[in-house]
């Protein structure tokens, strides 16, 4: 097993299978075995309806356990009012909060 586990990009369809203990793919699978040994998974939000269906799936996520996510808003409010994505720059700063068990602030942004 690795430190951590990150999923960089974190779509919609995987949002929703983590929130909802679904482990139908590799990716999902390494998540629920992360989590079920107490180790930290950190999600790179990329989905274009994040403000839609997602956003229940992202509430869940934010209050799981060892659950960690790079900070994300919207990328483009006009073209795209209900997208989300992260900000990818600020990856690895994430990966040194993750792995001191603490979230990096603010989530959205």
């Amino acid at each position: 097993m690795c430190d951590l586990l990150l999923i960089a990009p974190c779509t919609g369809n995987t949002l929703a299978k983590l929130a909802n203990g679904i482990t139908d793919t590799p990716v999902t699978m390494a998540a629920k075995s992360h989590l079920r040994i107490n180790r930290p998974v950190l999600l790179t939000i990329a989905t274009n309806d994040g403000l839609g269906a997602s956003a229940q799936n992202i509430g869940k996520l934010l209050n799981t356990k060892n659950v960690y996510f790079v900070p994300f808003g919207q990328d483009d409010h006009e073209n795209k009012p209900k997208s989300l994505v992260a900000d990818f720059s600020l990856i690895d700063e994430c990966v040194r909060h993750t792995l001191s068990g603490k979230q990096y602030q603010p989530v959205i942004i």
